[in-house]
């Protein structure tokens, strides 16, 4: 690695990395789990010269190995120069659990450089099956607090304590309120029906420079049951242009779902994502065959996250026709953080008006990866009451109970009504923000809660 910018020479440097594989069921991930469960530590046998003592490692390693072969350990976590007390409020964070800690350790102890030393989680009984030296270092416990002797830290100061350093210069939030919503659930009485069955539909999925999530569209579409064309816009002169658009139309004549794919079209072009995707869709061409798929053969469109900015550009949502955006039309724009997010978004089901959502469930709370720069949904109130009361208003951000609120940890990108995806009057266009397609075995395991909103199954079932 090496390179030069104006007068700065960056010299040749070795980048060096591990890299291991193993079964899926053999992973252990580092968050705790279960109140009642003990925390055991390993350590590192060191000589005078603090240089491990290599046979004794290597027999810790192959004990911690055969427990959690053995299906015995439930949290693993590798501890560094920071020392106990760090690594276990890190691995109870994300499941808002706390650790009564042993008092018969040192204070030191707990804050003592232990690089490379193990720390488990485990059952009492399986602790006691241990069968080489090790230390007792806790209990884990529900009441979200850190507790050592007389003293007592909550998980929320500790968290706070955490984050503090960097806040100024990379905020969590851009915005600091956290007022309720109102919980708006729409239940249709009908969903949109197809009358153009197919045994198997056939989908479209188009690529532009800067696509990045059109693997995973085709994977989840053909787990579902669809056949799949994926087609990249050819755009380096313009008879490929021109080439590019006479194939877009014919596969989008044999096909009967469009699915936009996430990534960064263009580079994210100044002034607004997927307007690459928007222009070459609003080619007379091209569109004469969107709006057939549509109007004629009953057909679908979903669009994901820089698919959504390509239908909401397009018109596809809410209008349900490609159509120009006036000044008021709902749009999506940057964040309100002012940069990327990627982290994991509970949404809520508020619709069953959509073939999209035809096997989510009214009301439930699931969960799905989040990455983008340009994710806020905004539209002024006359919008907001309209897609609410036709139902269009498909998903919002929620908490993990499934509570709406303007509170940035879960409302993301700080979308008016925290408004995740909406559709097009009849439902058969959807657009959302966060990943459905980004599952697969052995994907976000250590994530909790419902990921799959079985999108892909409903809309394959749709033409069933």
């Amino acid at each position: 690695m090496s390179g030069t910018f104006n007068d700065i020479d960056v010299p040749p440097t070795l980048v060096s990395f591990a890299v291991d594989v193993a079964k899926e069921n053999d992973v252990v991930t580092p968050e705790l789990k279960e109140a009642g469960d003990v925390l055991v530590r390993f350590s590192i046998e060191r000589d005078e010269y603090d240089m491990p003592n290599y046979e004794s490692t290597l027999d810790m390693f192959d004990e911690v190995h055969r427990l959690i072969k053995e299906g015995r350990v439930k949290a693993a976590y590798t501890l560094d120069a920071k020392g106990i007390a760090v690594s276990v409020a890190k691995m109870a964070f994300g499941n808002r659990l706390g650790v009564r800690f042993n008092d018969e350790l040192d204070l030191e102890e707990l804050f003592e450089n232990n690089i490379g030393d193990i720390v488990l989680e485990m059952t009492k009984a399986d602790a006691d099956a241990i069968e080489i030296d090790h230390d007792f270092i806790g209990v884990v416990n529900s009441d979200g607090c850190f507790s050592y002797k007389n003293e007592t830290v909550t998980e929320k100061d500790a968290l706070d304590t955490w984050k503090k350093p960097l806040e100024k210069i990379f905020p969590t939030k851009a915005y600091k309120g956290t007022e309720k919503l109102e919980d708006k659930l729409y239940r249709a009485d009908s969903v949109y029906v197809c009358k153009n069955k197919v045994a198997r539909p056939a989908v479209f999925i188009p690529v532009f420079p800067g696509t990045n999530c059109e693997y995973d569209s085709l994977k989840a579409f053909e787990r579902a049951g669809a056949d799949v064309k994926v087609r990249v816009f050819k755009n380096l002169s313009a008879q490929d242009i021109r080439e590019s658009v006479d194939a877009f139309a014919s596969d989008i004549n044999s096909a009967q779902i469009i699915m936009f794919p996430g990534g960064f079209s263009a580079g994210d072009e100044p002034d607004g994502s997927a307007k690459f995707f928007a222009t070459a869709f609003k080619n007379e061409k091209i569109k004469e065959e969107v709006m057939k798929l549509l109007n004629e053969r009953d057909g679908l469109a979903l669009g994901i996250c820089n698919g959504f900015q390509a239908l909401i550009k397009l018109g596809l949502v809410p209008y349900g026709e490609i159509i120009s955006q006036t000044s008021d039309s709902p749009t999506l724009t940057f964040n309100t953080i002012n940069r990327h997010i990627s982290k994991m978004a509970y949404i809520k089901v508020c619709s069953n008006k959509s073939p999209w959502l035809m096997k989510a469930e009214l009301g439930k709370t699931y969960v799905n990866p989040a990455s983008h720069g340009e994710g806020r949904f905004v539209a002024n109130k006359e919008w907001l009451d309209k897609l609410f009361a036709n139902g269009q208003v498909a998903t919002r951000y929620c908490d993990p109970d499934g509570n709406v609120s303007m509170d940035e940890e879960y409302n993301i990108n700080g979308s008016y009504e925290a408004i995740e995806g909406i559709t097009s009057a009849d439902g058969r266009c959807l657009g959302k923000m966060a990943h459905s397609e980004r599952r697969a075995d052995g994907v976000a395991i250590n994530i909790y809660g419902e990921q799959d909103l079985k999108i892909f199954e409903s809309g394959v079932e749709y033409f069933k």
